[in-house]
């Protein structure tokens, strides 16, 4: 313990942030950037591949649920590869470690969000996009001010489990050379050389207590929507108030 205590002091700043100021942002700081990065950008290109996969024109189906099943059956780590060697031969120029691992992740995590977000959307009663078209909204006014809104809201603890799993997944970086929290590990190591079991044990303790109080956000969050669902259940009066409206 007294090892570990030792390492944590002398080289926990290069944990958390890198070698930041002095050099470029990195460690635990990277990993979360990183993480919260991707999901908010693959977020939106989720929700129309969860769209076009309940769509009925069948090239639209077709094309989405091709992209989900090719995605998902790739290997996080041959996608990498794939960015980082394609990508500057497409554009012409390099591009850093950090674009090419956020580019991944985007096109990565967009097929497991757009089914987090499909299933939101299949849980609500099949009636609600009844009653919208018989009010006379069309298919995107429903889409957007009836069903994506509750989904969206359903499917948040399921979001932040999906987080969880974006940031062991952003401890591939290191075979790009992306100081993130793995790469300063490695640099740890490399600096002290004889202690690889405390450092990787830290490692191992760091990722875990961040997943750990996300899976218990996620938890608490699931918990809410469950008690506000049960609150909100629409009665007859409900009803005659959206058809006056």
């Amino acid at each position: 313990m007294t090892e570990l205590l030792a390492i944590v002091h002398k080289y926990g700043l290069l944990l958390l942030i890198g070698t930041f100021p002095r050099g470029p942002l990195g460690g635990l700081a990277m990993t979360l950037i990183l993480s919260t990065l991707s999901l908010i950008l693959a977020f939106p290109f989720s929700v129309v591949l969860a769209l076009a996969r309940r769509s009925h024109r069948a090239w639209l189906y077709r094309a989405a649920t091709g992209w989900v099943y090719v995605i998902r059956g790739i290997p996080l780590i041959m996608l990498i590869f794939w960015v980082y060697f394609l990508v500057p031969m497409l554009i012409g120029h390099n591009i850093s470690g950090f674009l090419t691992m956020l580019l991944t992740l985007v096109l990565y995590e967009s097929a497991y969000i757009s089914e987090i977000v499909r299933a939101g959307i299949r849980a609500l009663p099949r009636g609600q996009e009844e009653a919208a078209a018989a009010l006379g909204l069309s298919y995107v006014q429903t889409q957007i001010a009836v069903i994506l809104p509750q989904a969206i809201y359903n499917s948040v603890p399921s979001l932040v489990n999906q987080l969880v799993s974006i940031i062991k997944e952003t401890s591939l970086g290191y075979v790009i050379n992306l100081q993130e929290l793995t790469f300063a590990a490695n640099q740890i190591n490399g600096q002290v050389l004889t202690r690889p079991m405390d450092i990787y044990l830290i490692l191992a303790l760091a990722y875990y207590l961040i997943c750990l109080a996300l899976t218990r956000l996620a938890g608490h969050l699931e918990s809410r929507v469950r008690r506000r669902r049960e609150q909100r259940r629409p009665t007859i009066d409900d009803a005659v108030q959206i058809e006056l409206a």
